[in-house]
């Protein structure tokens, strides 16, 4: 995802009048802005790094949908509407099948080790926001036995 395409459907929301939409996508590029500054990248803002923010806010708002009050209707619904526009602009993650393809294909030799940690340090950068960690430890888990 480019910070453009979210600056611009921004852009679009004020248009609409659509104040939760642009509001959540405000906060999306706040956030994308504030990690590109911490990692000294701030006029090279590349699509993996909006990727891992879009998927962290995405997970942030998914917990709030789960640890909100059930009487308290109106933050649940805010809430739940945040979630479903984040959730327009996250990436794909890769099925169990894909990750377990990867794996074989791009480290069978770290696998032969049957070293879950040695396999867990190897794998996981190379898959940081492509998958999600519970699958790649599942997979992982499974390839050792």
């Amino acid at each position: 995802m480019q910070l453009e395409t979210l600056q611009k459907d921004m852009i679009a929301a004020m248009k609409a009048r659509d104040k939760a939409r642009k509001d959540s996508i405000s906060s999306l590029i706040s956030a994308v802005k504030k990690v590109a500054i911490d990692e000294g990248c701030r006029d090279d803002i590349k699509e993996e790094l909006v990727d891992r923010v879009i998927l962290k806010e995405l997970k942030t708002a998914k917990e709030q949908i789960d640890t909100c009050p059930a009487e308290r209707t109106d933050l649940l619904a805010e809430y739940q509407a945040r979630y479903d526009v984040i959730n327009e602009y996250a990436p794909s993650l890769m099925s169990e099948d894909e990750v377990k393809a990867f794996l074989t294909e791009k480290c069978a030799d770290v696998i032969a080790t049957k070293n879950k940690g040695m396999i867990m340090k190897t794998v996981m950068p190379q898959l940081k926001g492509k998958a999600d960690g519970k699958v790649i430890n599942a997979v992982v888990a499974e390839l050792c036995k």
